[in-house]
């Protein structure tokens, strides 16, 4: 799933892809992450839990949306993978949402 996404990344192909089948695939690769923990660019450890159609960090209160979440992917897939920082992906959220897909290989340094 994760070679998937990784693929769709690197060849910009987002055109080919049925968006909800996009949004189901990105959604049961970040549930297998659940609980693991990352670091935002400023060194901050978080782990997260998805319920339902949003993702929630321990270290916010707010939640990320579903639709936030595969926004920020969209955005990603547009630039090839090639972005400098949490505020190229432009939405809420893209601080944690930023070092989990790096992590997972689909952002380019």
């Amino acid at each position: 799933m994760e070679e998937k996404l990784k693929k769709i990344v690197e060849e910009q192909n987002l055109e080919q892809e049925n968006p909800e089948e996009l949004a189901l695939l990105l959604w049961q690769v970040l549930k297998q992450y659940e609980q693991v923990e990352f670091q935002t660019v400023k060194g901050l450890a978080f782990t997260y839990v998805i319920k339902g159609n949003e993702m929630f960090i321990d270290r916010k209160e707010k939640s990320i949306t579903k639709s936030s979440v595969l926004l920020a992917f969209q955005n990603l897939v547009k630039q090839g993978g090639i972005i400098s920082g949490p505020k190229k992906l432009g939405t809420f959220g893209a601080s944690y949402l930023y070092p989990i897909f790096m992590e997972l290989g689909w952002i380019v340094e």
